[in-house]
C-alpha cells in the first residue's frame, strides 16, 4: 500500500531556505506521481506541487511558484521540496502524497507531515 516519511522541517527566518524530503517504500516509486501539500489549522490541505514520472514539476500553487522547486531521486526513492525566500505565510505542516495506482483522488498513501515555521 505504501509508506511515506517526511523530514527536513523546522524553524527558519523569513527569507531563509529549507529542503524537505519524502522517503517512500512499499510501492513502485519510479512509476508513481508524487505531490507536496501543506495545511494550516482551520484550513483545507493545499496542493503545493506535483512531480511527474519525467521528473518535471507542475501544478505549483501561485503562492509558491518561483520560490519552491520539486524534484525526485528514483534511485533513492525520495522526493524533495526545495523552499527558498520563505515567508511567514509558508508556515504549515507539509505532507507528501503518492498517487499510487488503484486509489481514488487523494486516496493513496500520505506521510505523517513535517512542521515548517517561518518566523523571526
Amino acid at each position: 500500500q505504501g509508506h511515506l516519511v517526511e523530514s527536513g522541517g523546522g524553524l527558519v527566518e523569513p527569507g531563509g531556505s529549507l529542503r524537505l524530503s519524502c522517503a517512500a517504500s512499499g510501492f513502485f516509486f519510479a512509476a508513481t506521481e508524487m505531490s507536496w501539500y501543506r495545511q494550516v489549522p482551520g484550513k483545507e490541505r493545499e496542493l503545493i506541487a506535483t512531480i511527474g514520472l519525467d521528473g518535471r514539476g507542475r501544478d505549483f500553487a501561485d503562492s509558491v511558484r518561483g520560490r519552491f522547486t520539486i524534484s525526485r531521486d528514483n534511485t533513492k526513492r525520495t522526493m524533495y521540496l526545495q523552499m527558498s525566500s520563505l515567508k511567514p505565510e509558508d508556515t504549515a505542516i507539509y505532507f507528501c502524497y503518492a498517487a499510487v495506482e488503484g486509489f481514488g483522488p487523494r486516496g493513496g498513501p500520505w506521510g505523517q507531515g513535517t512542521q515548517v515555521t517561518v518566523s523571526s
